[in-house]
């Protein structure tokens, strides 16, 4: 009773870890996503602040630019050379134009050559811009509309464009549109007085594009960059920092619920033994009882080691070849219901660790007996630099698709969705664990109602 008791608490505890275990990923991993999306979320606001920031610096240079250079476009559209001031030449020769007294080639010609001298000082500012300060300008101005208005007639088809940067515009900017009129009244008297007037519409555009606007932007906050990019990379590190502690302690907790889950397993079969071997005592006396009880109290001894490594040097027992006998002799004992069908060719010692393999071949033999099997056979045998054990029963056997996942930790074969055997699903996830440890392999083959057999190869060193 007490035993059952003990088997129960184990099985309760074992549940509990488990259960804690798993609370303690997905609270870790809500931690992360949380950690991510804040992070993710604050990014996203210092490049939307680096963005506005940017956007104000390069309307504040556009605007200071915008508000110098206005005085000498002006100065271009509204100003003619000094010999066309006094005569008003730009009005007689569109006139002249209009009447078709000048050709369109001189037409366009003389738009551009009138207001040549006027850029003069247009070209000094803009240069005088890019030495001191790096503003690489571009400028470019443009006759867009020419209407001779008592009949709507455009006078130019395409813009004509009479003044230009050398750096040419390309996106410009600012565009700024100008607009004015002018008109003339002509009489002529004799018999027939004749008065008539000529007014004209004339638009400008002005182009305006700083080349080189991202690198002086930027010069301008490259500071603010820094200092950006300096918080982000603090709370990045803080962020992994944060990452690396919590797999740091989960993988303690992996650790130490691994342990837990050893332990309690282990728990059950030395127990169940102890119990059976209380109840042939109390029936008579049995010679071959208390070797048993030796051994059983002997591996409680070392799974209660395992508790205590940091305390106690980490030490192998190899495993002899009568040892192999003793584990089978256990199981029979254990389940007398069970056939046991016995082979071991192993006549040395081998560098393996007893209680491993006494784990793996227990395992084995206990997984079959839960899943059906009457009769279970067991081989040992060893070559120059491998072990092999070989476990085959009659029981109720597998499906294929079940044969990937069998090793998983917790997994159970269930039908319906109802799991028919009692147990956590550890066995044979610590036989996979112990193969593996010693680079060893497992092959399994197995059929729904045949049976199921599996094959360990363990090498070794001579």
């Amino acid at each position: 009773m007490v035993n059952e008791r003990l088997m129960i608490k184990i099985q309760f505890r074992c549940n509990t870890e488990s259960f804690i275990f798993v609370s303690m990923k997905s609270n870790n991993k809500k931690l992360i996503y949380i950690f991510t999306t804040l992070f993710i979320f604050l990014l996203g606001i210092q490049v939307y602040f680096m963005y506005k920031t940017y956007q104000v610096k390069e309307r504040e240079i556009y605007r200071s630019v915008d508000k110098d250079i206005s005085v000498y476009t002006d100065q271009v559209v509204n100003n003619h050379s000094a010999k066309d001031s006094k005569d008003d030449s730009l009005q007689k020769n569109i006139i002249k134009y209009y009447n078709k007294k000048l050709s369109k080639q001189d037409f366009l010609k003389y738009l551009v050559d009138e207001k040549k001298y006027s850029g003069k000082n247009l070209t000094a500012y803009i240069n005088e811009r890019r030495k001191k300060d790096g503003y690489i300008i571009c400028v470019r101005i443009q006759y867009i509309k020419l209407l001779h208005l008592p009949d709507s007639i455009k006078l130019i088809q395409q813009p004509v464009i009479f003044y230009e940067t050398k750096d040419k515009v390309r996106k410009p900017s600012i565009t700024s549109i100008g607009t004015w009129r002018t008109s003339s009244t002509q009489e002529s008297t004799g018999k027939n007085t004749i008065k008539g007037m000529d007014s004209f519409h004339v638009d400008t555009q002005t182009d305006l594009e700083i080349e080189n606007i991202k690198s002086l932007v930027f010069r301008e906050i490259i500071l603010l960059i820094i200092c950006c990019i300096i918080l982000l990379a603090s709370v990045l590190l803080l962020y992994i920092f944060t990452i690396k502690n919590l797999i740091k302690q989960q993988k303690q907790v992996e650790v130490l619920h691994t342990v837990v889950d050893n332990i309690s397993h282990e728990f059950k079969t030395p127990i169940a033994t102890l119990k059976i071997a209380s109840k042939t005592l109390k029936k008579g006396w049995n010679p071959d009882t208390l070797p048993l009880i030796d051994r059983q109290i002997v591996r409680l001894e070392s799974l209660m080691l395992q508790l205590h490594k940091d305390e106690n040097p980490e030490e192998m027992t190899a495993i002899q070849p009568e040892n192999w006998d003793f584990f089978i002799q256990d199981l029979a004992f254990t389940y007398p219901q069970i056939d046991f069908k016995f082979e071991n060719t192993i006549s040395g010692r081998l560098p393996f660790d007893k209680n491993l393999m006494e784990t793996v071949v227990k395992n084995l033999c206990e997984n079959s007996i839960k899943y059906g099997a009457s009769i279970v056979t067991v081989s040992i045998s060893n070559t120059a630099q491998n072990l092999k054990i070989e476990v085959s029963d009659n029981g109720q056997g597998m499906a294929s698709k079940e044969l990937k996942n069998i090793f998983e930790k917790f997994y159970r074969i269930q039908a319906n969705n109802i799991h028919n055997s009692k147990g956590l699903g550890l066995g044979l996830y610590f036989v996979k664990e112990i193969i593996t440890s010693y680079h060893g392999k497992v092959d399994v083959s197995s059929q729904p109602g045949n049976g199921s057999t599996f094959k360990i190869t363990i090498p070794y060193e001579n």
